[in-house]
């Protein structure tokens, strides 16, 4: 088996930086908002609460940032170049992920034996990559809903009244929590399945060169 090249263009500084970002508040968002479902010690309520918007307009203006980046910073459309492009051709249709999708999903199925070859990504990522974007979105406007009462947010508040009342608004918070939840793990191993060179270049922007055996 061969491994491609991890270079740097295929992730710039500031793409780095942001995937750093996002991390750390979804691990904070995570752990506030469990602490906030159900204090697990006493005495750290407001930190939680205060934790828990902080993140959340971090991982907003992150997001929103990266967004805008995207048409504007370049950065490698293949694994194992230097060559470069603009990133947000890395998310619109390519020619190396044409005819690609199901033969993706027979490989994590276990019904083919080798990977499928594509551009950066495949596209089984780029569907689910770009489906955190609204979602994201979404779960920043449930939370607002939550806290609309004690805001008088009359915005927010029509978002309750249309699923029902608070508590079902909290299920739908707390559900979309899970499914980032399981996201990550999923996002994490299938990215280092083979090596961590994934790891090394998006978390410490360090190059890997190729190898075979």
């Amino acid at each position: 088996m061969s491994t491609h090249a991890y270079y740097r263009e295929a992730h710039p500084l500031i793409f780095v930086i942001t995937h750093w970002i996002n991390l750390v508040c979804m691990v904070m968002l995570a752990f506030s908002g469990f602490y906030i479902h159900y204090p697990f010690f006493d005495g750290f309520m407001g930190v939680a609460r205060g934790m828990h918007f902080v993140a959340m307009y971090v991982v907003i203006i992150n997001l929103t940032f990266r967004i805008i980046a995207a048409f504007f910073v370049k950065s490698a459309n293949k694994m194992g170049t230097r060559e470069v492009d603009l990133d947000i051709k890395n998310w619109l249709p390519q020619e190396e992920n044409k005819h690609q999708f199901w033969e993706t999903v027979k490989y994590y199925l276990f019904l083919r034996k080798e990977g499928v070859i594509s551009g950066k990504y495949g596209s089984l990522q780029k569907i689910s990559y770009l489906a955190t974007i609204p979602l994201t979105y979404l779960q920043a406007y449930t939370g607002f809903c939550i806290y609309a009462p004690a805001m008088d947010l009359g915005f927010f508040k029509g978002g309750l009244e249309l699923v029902g009342g608070p508590m079902n608004m909290r299920i739908i918070h707390y559900f979309i929590m899970w499914v980032f939840i399981v996201f990550t793990m999923v996002h994490a191993y299938l990215a280092n399945i083979y090596n961590f060179a994934p790891s090394k270049i998006i978390f410490l922007w360090k190059e890997t060169e190729a190898k075979g055996h």
